[in-house]
């Protein structure tokens, strides 16, 4: 087993103290945003060995793929860890964005190679030729859109919208108009696309409009019963004026997980989170196609190829519990699960969820990884890498602890 340090990315969105407060360690002084926990090229954890030298994770595993992964993952994936674990701590909301499936990954990434576009161009899509399915687990009351509401939904909110701006008496803005009656169409589909489209590809007259809803519910237009959906378009014009992704917020289901709640997002799904410190999990993978809230790149027309325009319940992502203070999170990829382990002092040793390599990271009080090969204590704050040579591995509350112990460990799912 190895020790892992891991590296913080300083996104301008990320919150100065979340994840300072979660591991207990010191602020930074900065934004803190990501905290990468894997082997990621862009920014692999470092490894310690026994003999005290180091080595980037990713270098590490190419020494012996089948050692470190274990030969059903291999054979699967490659000699790559096939997942990333992240700490996300967003202060300010994330881009409108959609992952593509992994047939487009791979045809996108040939494409754009054989065009000759420079790996680190701002007007590449495809960084990889990998999906990106991803997971969030909430560590803190946290903000996200997640999928297209049904039509049926996003027409009420523009109704209260065209009243409120009835009483104002300045005229509903055509364009509310023309969503209202796009959003009618019996293809449900076919109506989300419609109006994303016009949305996305609206200009001059999106943000006028966009201005004019905003200034509405700022002058006291009232938000009940759409509260959540009607501040978001608040919040979000506020950084991002007139942004398509604004008025797109209203086509997307606005969600709010409360601490211990989980949500999947597969190819195709557009999400954006919003705030909130979570546990985020993925495929390795840099692919994501944007739509909004953001000054970076967007493609429009290979986004609106990305996109599944259908409308889709909230992906809660329930665990299975085990009566050793064991939660298992299998969403339906096959590159990663997550597991939460919370132990009491004294009580007896969890065996691990293993298939492959392991990622842990604790996030309160103290462990004590065991296996036939070896052993390994870590404290709040303190993360490692398991390779899947090492199984099996149990994890044990330390001896003396007065307090509880809490760590999360990431592995391949091989059997979803």
């Amino acid at each position: 087993m190895y020790e892992i340090e891991n590296v913080l990315r300083d996104y301008a969105w990320g919150s100065t103290t979340a994840i300072a407060g979660l591991l207990g360690r010191p602020e930074s002084g900065r934004p803190e945003a990501e905290l990468w926990i894997g082997a990621h090229p862009g920014a692999p954890s470092v490894a310690r060995r026994v003999d005290g030298s180091v080595a980037p994770l990713d270098a590490l595993i190419a020494e012996d793929p089948e050692h470190f992964l274990g030969s059903e993952s291999v054979a699967e994936f490659g000699p790559r860890l096939p997942f990333l674990t992240k700490i996300l701590a967003a202060a300010l909301p994330l881009s409108l964005q959609v992952h593509p499936s992994i047939e487009q990954a791979k045809a996108g990434f040939a494409r754009e190679n054989a065009d000759g576009i420079a790996p680190d161009a701002a007007h590449r899509n495809y960084r990889d030729d990998n999906h990106k399915p991803e997971m969030i687990f909430a560590l803190t009351p946290f903000e996200a859109l997640c999928g297209f509401r049904a039509p049926a939904s996003t027409r009420k909110i523009l109704l209260h919208l065209a009243a409120c701006f009835d009483l104002v008496e300045t005229g509903v803005p055509p364009l509310l108009v023309e969503l209202l009656e796009v959003l009618e169409n019996p293809d449900e589909g076919a109506g989300l696309r419609s109006a994303f489209e016009r949305l996305i590809t609206g200009g001059d007259d999106v943000s006028h409009t966009t201005a004019m809803v905003a200034a509405a519910l700022i002058s006291g237009a009232p938000l009940a019963p759409y509260q959540a959906e009607l501040s978001t378009v608040i919040s979000l014009n506020e950084k991002y004026p007139g942004d398509p992704g604004v008025l797109i917020s209203l086509l997307l289901n606005r969600i709010s997980l409360a601490p211990g709640e989980a949500v999947y997002l597969p190819a195709g799904n557009v999400h954006a989170y919003l705030h909130g410190l979570g546990v985020e999990v993925m495929a390795s993978s840099d692919n994501v196609l944007r739509g909004g809230l953001t000054p970076k790149y967007i493609d429009v027309p290979e986004l609106l190829r990305t996109i599944e325009f259908q409308p889709v319940a909230v992906p809660l992502l329930a665990p299975e519990v085990s009566g050793l203070g064991q939660e298992l999170y299998q969403p339906p990829f096959r590159e990663f699960q997550l597991q939460r382990i919370e132990l009491a002092p004294g009580a007896e040793p969890v065996p691990l969820a293993q298939a492959g390599a392991v990622v842990v990271i604790v996030v309160a009080g103290s462990v004590y990884l065991d296996s036939p090969k070896g052993d390994l204590q870590l404290a709040r704050g303190g993360s490692a890498f398991l390779p899947a040579a090492e199984a099996p591995v149990n994890v044990h509350p330390v001896a003396g602890a007065e307090s509880p112990a809490v760590a999360f460990a990431v592995t391949t799912s091989l059997k979803a």
